[in-house]
């Protein structure tokens, strides 16, 4: 009964085409859908990339200012007194 009816289906000229369009606008849909996520995955990427960019120029910094710290107390004081602290 079914294997019927689908030889049915197969053979109309008019079915075959609506057949056709069909996996066409399926396989279309399915790549915009890859397409999105992606995008998506891209994006996350890059926003993490951002990220982690800004956590190491912080800490550059903060070595940077590390390495330019009096080294003990009497150059501490040398700095306060000459005002370059």
């Amino acid at each position: 009964m079914i294997g019927t009816l689908l030889g049915r289906i197969a053979t109309s000229p008019w079915m075959r085409a609506a057949l056709r369009f069909g996996a066409i606008v399926l396989a279309v849909l399915l790549f915009l859908l890859a397409l999105r996520r992606t995008g998506e995955r891209a994006g996350r990427l890059a926003e993490r990339l951002k990220t982690t960019e800004k956590a190491n120029d912080v800490q550059r910094q903060m070595l940077e200012a590390a390495a330019r710290r009096p080294r003990d107390r009497d150059e501490l004081a040398e700095r306060l007194r000459d005002g370059r602290f």
